[in-house]
């Protein structure tokens, strides 16, 4: 696809500007912004859920770094724009890694997978980016086979939940079986098919008014404090780990 150096230039403003967050609103409010003004999703700072953060960075490879094989395995997909490959500490990511730690064991329990994929704008338009989808299930496969004993849980934000659709529908049957628990934030896809896997297993979290989780592109701040459902979501996976 040909881009205008006038759509380079918008671009690059897009990405370069920063944008400072909202005032906290209520998850109704009318307030939006269009997504490609969205420097950071990561707007609810606050973590109200654990005193104390285990997962306090905002990279996590213990499938890929040569950690030992551990009972439950999280593979997890960040939202457009967010960093590392979990986002930062204060997203959704480490926050439901820590409270669900606390409901399985502790930190030794868990293995702890980012998904490495470009999460930006252009592959939340495009469906969820293709190679982080790729990623993912190469992923699930791998883990399938060097760990045959781990319960495999499959998580995703915001372009993080597309990617997990993706890649859900790539798995073998075999494959899909392995996965104990899905939950997607703010899912773009919602109601949307995950393959092969158990949809008793599957749970999809969407605010009142995610225009989101509707189907568009704009960001409402109800879009943007899932980190409140984190511990509902930790027990769900719990529950079925």
């Amino acid at each position: 696809m040909m881009i205008s150096p006038l759509s380079s230039v918008v671009i690059s403003l897009l990405f370069t500007t920063t944008f400072s967050a909202p005032t906290a609103l209520p998850i109704t409010s009318p307030n939006a912004f269009p997504i490609t003004e969205l420097a950071d999703s990561n707007l609810a700072p606050e973590d109200h859920l654990i005193t104390k953060r285990q997962y306090s960075g905002n990279t996590y490879n213990q499938l890929t770094d040569g950690t030992a094989c551990r009972p439950i395995s999280v593979i997890y997909a960040r939202g457009t724009n967010q960093a590392g490959n979990v986002g930062d500490p204060a997203a959704v990511g480490p926050i439901f890694f820590n409270n669900l730690a606390s409901k399985v064991g502790g930190t030794s329990v868990l293995a702890i997978q980012g998904v490495t994929y470009a999460a930006n704008v252009f592959g939340f338009l495009a469906g969820g980016d293709p190679a982080g989808s790729n990623t993912m299930a190469n992923l699930v496969a791998s883990t399938a086979t060097r760990c045959p004993s781990t319960k495999i849980v499959l998580a995703g934000y915001s372009q993080g939940s597309q990617v997990v659709h993706n890649a859900a529908q790539k798995l073998s049957t075999a494959n899909a079986a392995r996965i104990a628990a899905v939950v997607n934030w703010g899912d773009p896809k919602f109601g949307q098919s995950l393959g092969a896997i158990d949809p008793i297993r599957t749970w999809a979290i969407c605010h009142a008014g995610d225009n989101i989780c509707d189907g568009g592109i704009i960001i409402t701040a109800a879009h943007t404090n899932y980190q409140q459902d984190a511990p509902l979501a930790a027990t769900f996976v719990a529950n079925n780990v």
